[in-house]
């Protein structure tokens, strides 16, 4: 254990509380975040429309007209808490997505990445991986300490996404909420500071252009390079 914990918690010296997010655009080589405007609901729509399960685990949707959608995006997704991101496909300059931060508390240095909906354009893709990476070294190198995902315990392509990314899993919160009238439990994963630099490496390993074949085939999962930095949470043993 570490001397400076104790039985009561390390001491986290020098820390300074983050900004809040702000950034207009985080732009990548095949993703870019735009702050979400109402503007952006059509090609969206237009992107959703007709993949009605994406909603499932969603406590909105799914939206039969854009105007539904519209009204969803003025009501739930133009404010700062959480804070919405668009996904823009730089491949097709269309837009497949959307992800938010949420539960900001930069007092401890804590951040949530939430809302995720991604339509089967992106999905499973180097657009919709790079976006969320994005999103996560954002959060580090702005001085976060702990950035989490929680999902439905039953959304198990959300649980798979959160491990690929490195995200560790710690636990559930049972009959958590009720959503939609279901019962849920809640499922928690996270990545700390003192993984993120492993987690950086991996990310970097994982988009090198080595890593790709001439049609775009991956060589290296992600999954396999992030696997190792996935902890098993003992308060005990980190202090």
């Amino acid at each position: 254990m570490d001397a400076g914990a104790s039985n009561l918690g390390r001491f986290v010296a020098g820390f300074t509380p983050p900004p809040r997010p702000n950034a207009p655009v985080l732009q990548g080589k095949f993703a870019r975040l735009e702050r979400f405007e109402a503007a952006h609901a059509a090609d969206l729509f237009d992107a959703y429309i007709g993949h009605d399960s994406l909603w499932d685990y969603m406590p909105y949707g799914p939206f039969h007209a854009a105007s539904a959608y519209l009204r969803w995006a003025k009501d739930t997704a133009l404010g700062d808490n959480p804070l919405f991101y668009a996904i823009r496909d730089l491949a097709t300059g269309h837009l497949g997505g959307v992800a938010s931060y949420l539960n900001i508390v930069p007092a401890h240095g804590s951040i949530e990445i939430g809302h995720i909906c991604l339509a089967p354009s992106i999905a499973g893709t180097r657009t919709s991986t790079e976006a969320l990476a994005q999103m996560v070294a954002w959060a580090f190198e702005a001085g976060y300490r702990r950035v989490e995902w929680k999902c439905n315990a039953l959304n198990i392509p959300s649980r798979n996404a959160a491990q690929r990314l490195g995200f560790s899993f710690e636990g559930v919160f049972r009959n958590h909420l009720i959503v939609k009238g279901r019962n849920r439990h809640t499922a928690w994963f996270a990545i700390t500071d003192a993984e993120w630099p492993p987690l950086r490496e991996a990310y970097a390993a994982w988009f090198s252009p080595r890593n790709f074949d001439a049609e775009g085939r991956q060589k290296e999962r992600l999954s396999d390079l992030t696997r190792l930095v996935c902890v098993t949470f003992d308060p005990v043993l980190v202090g």
